[in-house]
């Protein structure tokens, strides 16, 4: 069985490679980084190790090919693999959809193509690129042929320096969603996936738990001059207030979805105990970058925050102050938090917050965040 994986970075070869390894998948990564695509031909394996543990992996039958220079070798690629998934970042899907649709175009064979990102709605947003480089017959073509269905993925993979450029650490947990509801070819064995038929509730609590944690933890970190996510979870204000914050998105998963309140507490606990392992502690820098697309209306502290007024009619606290504190991000080493500076300076910081949540002045949820401002 073959897969084609765009993305060789640590979250590609750590989380999704190893488990497609782990299903008896031959897998090519596609990449531009030089490096570690040949890296990966040379060495055809590489190593992953668990964080908080001596276990480690040797993921073996891999390669690699260049997207800006083996074109033609990874439209064949495309065209024999049954599964084709993503791990490039949101920004780059449009980046990757034109090379990806002309495979596709070229395929005979039914398949599967899961973006494993962290987005709602990645695979959905993927195939709209990639049908924008469609004609007509085209999609017809890969219409009949090619199932896109939505992911939800959850693995934390640190920042991190190792001797060898392709071993990479993950922490032991990790969770594969796979909705099957837009499925129409047959379902892929793979080890770790769970087929549902609604993936709603698990993107949800996943974005409004994991990310949104993550996020509370980075941004009043950094805020307070933390450097690392468990350097800012051992300060015991942030860490209330990180419990405090997902208690907020909490209460929205379970009006929303009947989730157990005890056991969604659990959940919390666990996610919040997974950050504190030393084995997997970030820099609040890269958890926190791209404040921007992390500010947006979609994304893990605007969407709860909006729901939370929406379901409960008040304003949410906590939420508020972290994204008061998102909005004094700076990092001169992060484009993004560049240019939410440049558009501080021009429309001060409610203007900047209104235009990159989508919302107006008036709305509850800025009268919350300018609370925090002030």
């Amino acid at each position: 069985m073959k897969a084609v994986h765009f993305g060789a970075g640590n979250i590609g070869r750590g989380f999704i490679g190893a488990l497609l390894f782990q299903s008896n998948y031959e897998t090519t990564f596609v990449d531009v980084n030089t490096e570690l695509i040949d890296e990966l031909n040379k060495k055809e394996a590489y190593r992953v190790e668990l964080a908080g543990t001596e276990d480690y992996m040797e993921v073996t039958n891999v390669s690699g090919l260049n997207s800006l220079n083996d074109e033609e070798k990874v439209i064949e690629a495309i065209t024999e693999a049954e599964v084709i998934t993503t791990a490039v970042g949101p920004n780059v899907l449009p980046m990757i959809a034109p090379l990806l649709a002309k495979g596709l175009g070229e395929k005979k064979s039914t398949g599967l193509v899961i973006a494993c990102e962290n987005m709602v709605g990645g695979t959905e947003t993927l195939k709209n690129h990639v049908y924008e480089n469609l004609d007509e017959e085209q999609k017809e073509w890969v219409s009949d042929r090619i199932s896109f269905p939505n992911a939800a993925v959850d693995r934390i993979v640190p920042n991190q320096n190792q001797e060898d450029p392709l071993t990479v650490m993950v922490e032991p947990y990790y969770e594969w969603v796979v909705e099957t509801s837009s499925v129409t070819s047959e379902l892929p064995d793979i080890k770790g996936i769970t087929y549902v038929d609604d993936l709603t509730p698990y993107i949800e609590r996943k974005l409004f738990t994991v990310n949104t944690g993550h996020a509370v933890a980075a941004y009043l970190g950094k805020y307070n001059g933390h450097h690392t996510i468990k350097e800012a979870l051992e300060d015991v204000k942030i860490k209330n207030k990180t419990q405090a914050a997902l208690g907020e998105s909490g209460g929205v998963l379970i009006e929303k979805y009947g989730f157990n309140t005890e056991k969604h507490q659990e959940y919390i606990d666990t996610i919040i105990s997974r950050f504190e392992n030393p084995d997997l502690s970030d820099e609040v820098t890269r958890v926190g970058r791209g404040p921007i697309r992390k500010l947006g209306p979609k994304d893990r502290l605007v969407r709860p925050a909006l729901e939370y007024i929406r379901l409960k009619n008040e304003e949410p606290v906590h939420l508020a102050e972290v994204i008061a504190a998102a909005l004094d991000y700076r990092n001169e080493d992060d484009a993004e938090a560049i240019e939410l500076e440049g558009m501080i300076r021009k429309k001060g910081k409610v203007g900047a917050f209104c235009e990159i949540a989508e919302i107006n002045e008036n709305h509850p949820l800025v009268k919350a965040v300018e609370k925090h401002i002030n």
